[in-house]
């Protein structure tokens, strides 16, 4: 290495520290989560896969502006340890304003729809988790442009608000920009709105989301769903009810929802069960978006029951087995690690996976 060069590095590792220092909190971090799974599909064979579910890497920090007033930033990253893949700001990624009045911040963030009530899944986020159910499968990276169907989404292009809890009420809201321009002249925008209640062992939501000029000029989906949660001790139990509203071409089509969930903690021992359930799809017959689909027989069931065992604080083990029951012209899937979607089949399972967050 040349002497201009090497100076042009320490000059740069040098800038790199001082710009750290000058922050009042920075902190890397990250989470690895991978499972093996057996896996099976109808009357398929069996399928056996090592799959991620959602491993992160991230940087994140604060500096105080004075006054009660901070600047917030956070670059988190996609990780894949099964295949070594990876994009740096792929997931949470923002910067924003922090003070008396709230968080106000920009960038690419999960819509305050989906943030609400995704701790009330314990097997949020891996292959078993109930996106396969609720909000019409998962999308964590999309714009008004992509992924249409979905109301589980990270938002690029987006604005949050999130207020100061105020006697255990919160409000979190997100505008996702019309920047993208589709031919035959939509002009689609997104608009997300949670309430959020948390006064001892009660939690409660109330969730709202639009997506207009998703299906084309002039129409409008809209997601709405309600949640309660209630921990007696060391067991706590969850029911999330949801009501999805789509405005296709060929009409509206719509599709009520609902999951309960009971976790209960031993010590190291967590002890997890969650069932969805969706009703059929009110609309055309034919007519589908995602794993929605109008008509007769086309809802479905997902039950899955598991275990995790805590290592440390930061480490642990867990094991479940999941069920995914189509009726005869439903075709949901794993909205995470799917297999493919078929009418009228089962999906089954059964994972062991290892987690450690850093």
């Amino acid at each position: 290495m040349s002497k201009t060069l090497r100076h042009s590095a320490a000059a740069c590792v040098a800038l790199c520290a001082a710009s750290a220092c000058a922050q009042t909190d920075v902190q890397v971090y990250g989470r690895l989560n991978v499972a093996a799974e057996t896996m099976r599909k109808g009357d398929d064979g069996s399928q056996v896969r090592i799959v991620n579910n959602r491993s992160v890497l991230g940087l994140r920090g604060s500096e105080d502006l004075g006054g009660g007033l901070k600047a917030l930033f956070q670059v988190e990253g996609t990780l894949a340890p099964d295949t070594g893949a990876g994009e740096i700001a792929r997931r949470d990624t923002r910067i924003g304003l922090d003070g008396g009045f709230g968080t106000l911040f920009l960038g690419h963030w999960t819509t305050a729809y989906t943030g609400a009530t995704s701790s009330l899944d314990p097997f949020y986020p891996t292959t078993a988790g109930t996106m396969s159910i609720l909000a019409n499968g998962a999308a964590p990276s999309a714009d008004n442009g992509g992924s249409l169907a979905s109301f589980d989404r990270r938002q690029a292009n987006s604005l949050h608000y999130w207020s100061r809890p105020w006697h255990g009420l919160s409000l979190r809201l997100t505008h996702g920009v019309n920047e993208e321009r589709p031919a035959g002249g939509a002009r689609p925008a997104l608009h997300s709105a949670a309430l959020l209640m948390e006064r001892g062992a009660w939690q409660a939501v109330l969730a709202h989301e639009r997506h207009r000029d998703y299906q084309g000029p002039g129409s409008h989906d809209s997601g709405t769903k309600a949640a309660l949660a209630h921990a007696f001790g060391a067991t706590r139990v969850a029911l999330v009810a949801e009501r999805l509203k789509y405005g296709l071409a060929s009409g509206k089509l719509a599709r009520n929802a609902a999951y309960v969930s009971l976790s209960h903690q031993l010590g190291a021992l967590g002890l997890r069960a969650g069932l969805g359930w969706a009703g059929d799809g009110k609309g055309a017959p034919g007519s589908r978006i995602g794993f929605v689909r109008g008509g007769e027989e086309t809802g479905a069931l997902h039950l899955t029951l598991g275990m995790d065992v805590a290592l440390s604080k930061r480490s642990g083990v867990y094991a479940y087995v999941t069920r995914l029951d189509n009726e005869a012209a439903a075709a949901y899937d794993f909205a995470i690690n799917g297999l493919g979607q078929a009418p009228g089949v089962t999906l089954r399972g059964a994972a062991l996976g290892l987690r450690h967050a850093f």
